[in-house]
C-alpha cells in the first residue's frame, strides 16, 4: 500500500475534537483544580479554569498579557497534509477567541512508528507548518512520542491587550450572538471516516484561520466570545450562558449549516461525540419544537464541531446574527433553542 492509499482515520478509535473527554466528566475532574488561594508567581492570573475558556491568560504588566493554549487530536480527514492544517488553525484558534494574536508553537506529535510510514508524519507537520506561517506564528520545534494512535497539535503561546480580551463571562443582556464559520463539520468527518467521501467545503471550513473575525471583533467593541469546537454550539453556547449568569435564545433557523450536513445527521452519520453533548446540554435545554425543528435539528446544533467558528456576543458587521442573551432565566435554563 502506498502512502496515498492509506486512510488515516481508520487508525483512531474518533476523529478531531469529536475525540473529547465528555464535558460532564471533564469539569467534574477540573472542579478540584481552582486554586482560590494561589501562592505567589509571575503576573496575574486573568484567565484560568473557573469558566473552561479557550486559553490561560496571564497579565504581565497594564498593556501585556501572555495568552497560553495546547490543542491536539487523532486524524479527522485521511490526507495527512491536510490534517495537519487543521489541528493547526484549530489550535490556534483559541488564541484569536481570547482576542489575542499567536506569537509561537511547539508542535505535539503521537505517532504509531511500527504501523504507519514516517514520511506521512512529515505530511503532518507541514501541513501544521504553513498554517502557522499564514498566522505569522513561528512553529519552533515541539514534543513527538511513539503512541498507538497517531495524534497532531499544537501549543500556542501568544500575546493580548488584557483590557480588550474577549473571554466566556462577559456576555450581558441584550447582545446578540453571531457565528463566523457554518456548523455540521462534525457530521461530514464522521462520514469522511465512513465511507472515504471527501467534503472540500468542510476541509476549507476547518483549514481557515479565525484571524480576521477576532480582530473585527476586538476592534468592535466585542468582549465575549469562544470559539466552537468538540462541544458544538449548543455545549459552547451553554458554557458561555452559564459563566456569564444570562440565558441565550438560540433561532435554529438561522444558524449557518455546511451542504449535505442536515442529511448526514439524517442518515445517522453521528458520532458519539455529538450525541453525549446534547446530553449534558438537555437539562438546561428549553426547546420549542414549533420552531426549533426536531431531534435531528438538536444533534446539528450539538454536532462536535473541528475547527469550527467563533461564537460572538456582540456587534459584529458581516456575520449572521443566530441569536441573543437574555437575563437569566428563574428555572437555571441556559439555551432556549427556538
Amino acid at each position: 500500500m502506498t502512502t496515498s492509499q492509506i486512510r488515516l482515520t481508520q487508525y483512531a478509535h474518533g476523529g478531531g475534537c469529536a475525540c473529547k473527554i465528555p464535558p460532564g466528566e471533564l469539569e467534574a475532574a477540573v472542579a478540584g483544580l481552582v486554586d482560590s488561594n494561589p501562592p505567589t508567581v509571575n503576573g496575574e492570573l486573568v484567565v484560568g479554569l473557573d469558566h473552561g475558556d479557550d486559553a490561560a491568560v496571564v497579565r504581565l504588566d497594564g498593556a501585556r498579557a501572555v495568552v497560553a493554549t495546547a490543542d491536539f487530536f487523532t486524524p479527522v480527514v485521511d490526507d495527512a497534509y491536510d490534517w495537519g492544517r487543521i489541528a493547526a488553525a484549530n489550535a490556534l484558534s483559541d488564541v484569536y477567541a481570547m482576542g489575542g494574536t499567536p506569537v509561537v508553537a511547539v508542535n505535539l506529535l503521537g505517532w504509531p512508528r511500527d504501523v504507519l510510514p514516517f514520511d506521512l508524519a512529515e505530511d503532518v507537520l507541514r501541513g501544521g507548518l504553513d498554517v502557522a506561517r499564514e498566522a505569522h506564528c513561528h512553529v519552533a520545534g515541539g514534543h513527538s512520542i511513539d503512541d498507538p494512535e497517531p495524534k497532531y497539535g499544537m501549543a500556542v503561546t501568544g500575546i493580548a491587550d488584557p483590557d480588550r480580551l474577549m473571554r466566556a463571562d462577559h456576555g450581558k443582556p441584550g447582545d446578540q450572538l453571531m457565528l463566523t464559520k457554518p456548523i455540521g463539520l462534525g457530521t461530514l468527518n464522521n462520514r469522511h471516516k465512513a465511507t472515504g467521501e471527501v467534503f472540500d467545503a468542510a476541509i476549507a471550513t476547518m483549514t481557515a484561520l479565525n484571524a480576521a473575525a477576532a480582530r473585527t471583533a476586538v476592534d468592535a467593541g466585542v468582549r465575549c466570545a469562544t470559539d466552537v469546537t468538540g462541544f458544538g454550539l449548543l455545549g459552547h453556547l451553554h458554557k458561555l450562558a452559564r459563566a456569564s449568569g444570562v440565558t441565550a435564545v438560540l433561532e435554529a433557523g438561522a444558524v449557518p449549516v455546511l451542504a449535505l450536513a442536515r442529511e448526514s445527521i439524517a442518515a445517522g452519520y453521528v458520532s458519539d461525540g455529538t450525541r453525549r453533548n446534547l446530553d449534558w446540554v438537555r437539562p438546561w435545554l428549553a426547546h420549542d419544537t414549533r420552531t426549533g425543528g426536531g431531534e435531528d435539528e438538536l444533534l446539528l446544533l450539538a454536532d462536535a464541531q473541528t475547527s469550527g467558528g467563533l461564537l460572538l456576543a456582540g456587534d459584529v458587521p458581516g456575520y449572521p446574527v443566530v441569536g441573543e442573551l437574555i437575563p437569566a432565566r428563574a428555572d437555571g435554563v441556559t439555551v432556549i433553542v427556538r
